[in-house]
């Protein structure tokens, strides 16, 4: 694809996320208002994300190599390397809420959508930090999923490799002893590199669901933490060999 197409495609995909966010917003804001309707309200972020990849001619596939009980709380751990990689995020099953950085909040229309039917969290605020694991803790009770990037944010500098993953949710997977399940978003920074240029390139992606990892079988949050963090280098590392082009 030159370089003119690639622009001329990334415009593309921007606005047919403008405008289906635009035209979904009105639905978001129902669940949000109606007592009780906040989990339809995430639903609704699993056709939207159907929806969109449909549009924008992007083809995903997901792998799920482990069970995934239908009405059980997990939390979902993803690499994270590309603004590509929340709305992909989007094909996780069941009910979960999403944890973002608290700017998110400050986006028209996005943020409030964001505020209310997930968890913002400003990591350089102790108090801040404390109320997300209240919140996602009262979720869990409550029978959703959490969906969260580990690493806190996209900071490395050489993907596929991965920086070193938070300590917290890997605490509260112990506390509550609630599967953790490694997911792997294979390709997202050859689609949509962290570069400021936002240039696309359309090949295919992929979604790895991996086997959960259960609290008992790890002595410390610390393994549980190194044995996640292994899972999805190994998946990329294997999907993203040094000679792959």
């Amino acid at each position: 694809m030159s370089r003119v197409l690639a622009r001329i495609y990334s415009i593309y995909v921007a606005v047919a996320f403008l405008l289906t966010f635009l035209v979904i917003f009105p639905l978001f804001l129902i669940c949000i208002w109606v007592p009780g309707w906040k989990k339809y309200g995430r639903k609704i972020n699993q056709y939207w994300a159907k929806i969109y990849f449909s549009l924008i001619f992007l083809p995903v596939k997901i792998e799920i190599q482990g069970k995934i009980e239908k009405g059980k709380s997990y939390i979902f751990m993803a690499n994270h390397f590309s603004y590509l990689d929340v709305a992909m995020m989007g094909f996780i099953p069941g009910d979960v809420l999403f944890i973002g950085k608290a700017s998110i909040r400050k986006a028209p229309l996005f943020g409030y959508y964001f505020k209310n039917l997930h968890i913002a969290v400003d990591r350089d605020r102790l108090k801040s930090r404390a109320e997300t694991m209240r919140r996602a803790s009262e979720a869990l009770d409550q029978g959703s999923g959490i969906v969260l990037f580990p690493e806190g944010g996209i900071y490395t500098k050489h993907p596929p490799k991965m920086v070193a993953f938070k300590n917290g949710a890997f605490r509260l997977s112990m506390e509550k002893q609630i599967p953790v399940i490694p997911v792997t978003l294979s390709y997202n920074h050859l689609i949509l590199p962290e570069d400021g240029k936002f240039l696309l390139r359309r090949i295919p992606a992929k979604m790895v669901l991996h086997h959960a990892l259960y609290p008992k079988d790890f002595e410390t949050d610390e393994k549980l933490k190194e044995a996640c963090f292994r899972t999805i280098q190994n998946q990329l590392d294997q999907d993203n060999p040094v000679n792959k082009a």
